[in-house]
């Protein structure tokens, strides 16, 4: 009976100190989780020490960035990894057992890496712009502290080393992602690969590699252009930065094309058809003299010259619904590539580019030439498009070889009698329900199955708004065609980038419709105030000379711009030396 006494004392104690400890505890997590203006707490296990860092997201003292070190016993922190579980597992739909590994996957890190966006991802997955896929939580190396949008379109991340020795990647499910992004999501991802994802460190530096660094450095530190003589900015997201890239562009860019390729599905352009913007790029570049160079070692860029639609008639088995022989033929032909020169394994291809149109480009290349910056028509965030790398390439339908672009005299905006128009074939799942809603309803919605193209460009031409609808996947040539015609584009396609998206601000002169408000579409229309509809006119007119061919190039037209924006991608990635 003596030691019963003294026995309940220390039991009692060890329970209130548990229920103090817990309430820390909770209070942590409260304030981890639901107070975005309060320190961020992350834990992180490193070196046999515990380590808590609070980002202050206020900002800190001389100039630091807010990130304080302190440091918690072994049993306080072990019971907030604990509680931690459970919360973090209802917060972003995980089950208990995989919210543990979410956890381990971002517990061994060490100490010198700044972790504020994978933070800031577990507090709500919002507050780091977010890829229609899952998102990737990844262990870090000492080496990297970036994240970049991987081939998947999930945010990895990246070791600026040579070798890419990253553990195995843990994926959160689908449903706390966003399935259908807006422009303006679009452009939030756009902005967070500029500061957060750049290409690996190369093997070697060259001295093209300093180049692009100061081109770079005098790109973000231009002077501010008011006005500009054929330029016209309200178009364009930064005028400024724009001109001073094109014109460093000019001055510097230096592209090394492979040889090596048996004809026709390397260095044999096809320049008619829906794919022809292939086939243009190629001739175009292949016959430059200003931007081709012969020496590799002085090269920013390397082109892959294939085409992707001559894989498909000379490659494809036909009716065998299987890229495998594509995909196999394209691996070879880098073999080679890797085998004969030591440009691709450098930076890992990251230097290297191609330029595809046809549908099937994303699934042909995203095995062995994700690293590549990929020009594509089919630009869908969902196949494997990475913001602030690969580009999207305009689809352009080109009739005639020898008139590549045929300009028309588009009708002003008063005698354009028709709200909108569509005509086309009945591709894909969405043109269907375009014409269930508006085929034959409404005088004012000229909405057909298929036309013959002289009634086609005169509905263009006396309509408000072109119907830019998916086909079978999310690109179509009535972008192009619509601004060619002076017809302000309805882009009625989930997840489309458009064209030159890194440099033109196409919500102010296109309007984007998601697929579920079709129903809806003449109210959508109706919305948009008649001043606000003439201005977007004008302004189709002012950004077309960007999406026309000519057999001789001409300043800031569409070869240009598909040359800049491969540019400008490899700029905004190239990694300090």
């Amino acid at each position: 009976m003596g030691y019963g006494f003294p026995y309940t004392c220390r039991l009692e104690t060890r329970k209130i100190v548990l229920l103090i400890g817990l309430v820390l505890v909770s209070v942590l997590v409260i304030q981890h989780f639901e107070l975005p203006y309060r320190n961020s707490l992350l834990s992180l296990l490193s070196a046999g020490k515990s380590v808590l860092i609070f980002y202050d997201t206020n900002g800190g003292d001389n100039g630091d960035s807010g990130l304080k070190e302190n440091f918690m016993p072994e049993s306080a922190l072990e019971m907030y990894h604990n509680a931690t579980i459970e919360t973090i597992g209802k917060h972003i739909g995980l089950a208990p057992e995989r919210a543990i590994d979410t956890l381990e996957s971002v517990s061994d890190i060490s100490p010198s890496v700044t972790y504020r966006e994978e933070s800031d991802a577990l507090r709500n997955p919002r507050n780091v712009v977010s890829p229609p896929e899952s998102v990737t939580l990844q262990s870090y190396s000492p080496v990297s502290s970036t994240l970049k949008v991987n081939e998947t379109n999930n945010f990895q991340g990246s070791q600026n080393s040579a070798m890419d020795n990253s553990p195995p990647q843990k994926e959160m499910p689908e449903k706390a992602m966003a399935s259908v992004l807006s422009i303006s999501e679009m452009y939030e991802m756009l902005l967070h690969s500029r500061v957060s994802s750049f290409s690996k460190r190369p093997v070697w530096s060259s001295s093209a590699d300093q180049e692009l660094l100061d081109a770079r450095f005098q790109i973000e530190n231009t002077s501010i252009i008011r006005d500009h003589p054929g330029l016209y900015g309200p178009i364009y997201r930064n005028l400024s930065t724009f001109v001073r890239s094109y014109e460093l562009m000019e001055q510097k860019l230096k592209i090394y094309v492979y040889r090596d390729g048996k004809r026709p599905v390397f260095h044999q352009p096809r320049l008619k058809g829906i794919y022809a913007s292939e086939g243009w790029f190629m001739k175009l570049l292949q016959a430059s003299n200003r931007y081709i160079t012969t020496n590799p070692g002085e090269a920013h860029l390397f082109y892959l010259p294939f085409s992707s639609q001559l894989l498909v008639d000379y490659v494809y088995v036909p009716d065998s619904h299987s890229f495998h022989e594509i995909v196999q033929y394209l691996k070879n032909y880098l073999d080679t590539i890797k085998g004969r020169y030591p440009f691709w394994n450098r930076t890992n291809g990251e230097d290297h580019f191609l330029v595809a149109c046809h549908d099937w480009a994303p699934a042909e290349t995203k095995k062995h030439m994700a690293n590549c910056i990929r020009a594509l028509c089919n630009a869908d965030t969902k196949e494997s498009f990475q913001f602030g790398k690969d580009v999207s390439l305009p689809e352009t339908y080109v009739h005639s070889p020898q008139n590549p672009s045929k300009e028309f005299e588009g009708k002003s905006p008063s005698r354009r009698k028709f709200l909108a128009f569509f005509a086309g074939q009945m591709h894909g799942y969405v043109r269907p329900v375009l014409l269930k809603h508006w085929e034959n309803k409404d005088p004012d919605m000229k909405i057909f199955g298929r036309m013959k193209k002289a009634s086609y460009v005169q509905h263009m031409r006396n309509s408000k708004y072109c119907i830019c609808a998916k086909g079978y996947e999310v690109n179509s040539p009535r972008v192009v065609e619509a601004l060619i015609h002076g017809c302000v584009p309805v882009i009625i396609s989930d997840n489309f980038v458009p064209p030159f998206f890194e440099i033109l601000k196409w919500d102010s002169f296109a309007v984007f419709v998601f697929e579920k408000d079709i129903p809806d579409l003449k109210n959508t229309l109706l919305s948009i105030p008649e001043k606000r509809y003439v201005v977007m006119q004008q302004r189709v007119n002012q950004v077309k000379k960007h999406f026309l061919w000519h057999n001789s190039p001409v300043k800031y037209d569409i070869f240009h711009m598909i040359l800049h924006s491969l540019w400008y991608n490899r700029v905004f990635r190239i990694p300090p030396l």
